[in-house]
């Protein structure tokens, strides 16, 4: 319910499990052109998308992404929760750099939906 939860506590959870991701996929969160092209790909996959075969082996990469991906959209509901109640949240430099790809790069497929 909105107003007992700790987003503080939980902002720094979600950011904790960004970074581990990050780590097995590689990803150097001061780059600006690697973090995008995840967010890109963040945006252009589903859940449905990606499968998983019980019959192969657990790539551990692919595992991350979509780990990653659902990090994504809790931290966006997590923002959303703590706005509703009245203040800013958010995570550390992971957090920041991939919520600042997320957003760019949906402000530049809104921008390039409404050229006709």
């Amino acid at each position: 319910m909105a107003g007992f939860e700790n987003y503080v506590e939980e902002a720094k959870e979600i950011e904790l499990e960004i970074e581990r991701k990050g780590i097995v996929l590689g990803i150097d969160w001061t780059n600006d052109v690697q973090v995008r092209a995840l967010a890109k790909e963040a945006l252009d996959q589903s859940a449905a998308e990606i499968k998983l075969s019980a019959s192969s082996p657990i790539d551990r990469k692919l595992m991350a992404k979509v780990d990653l991906f659902g990090l994504a959209g809790i931290m966006l509901k997590t923002m959303e929760e703590c706005a509703g109640v009245g203040f800013e949240c958010h995570g550390g430099p992971a957090w920041k750099a991939f919520g600042k790809a997320l957003w760019a790069e949906v402000e530049q497929r809104k921008s390039q939906e409404a050229i006709p």
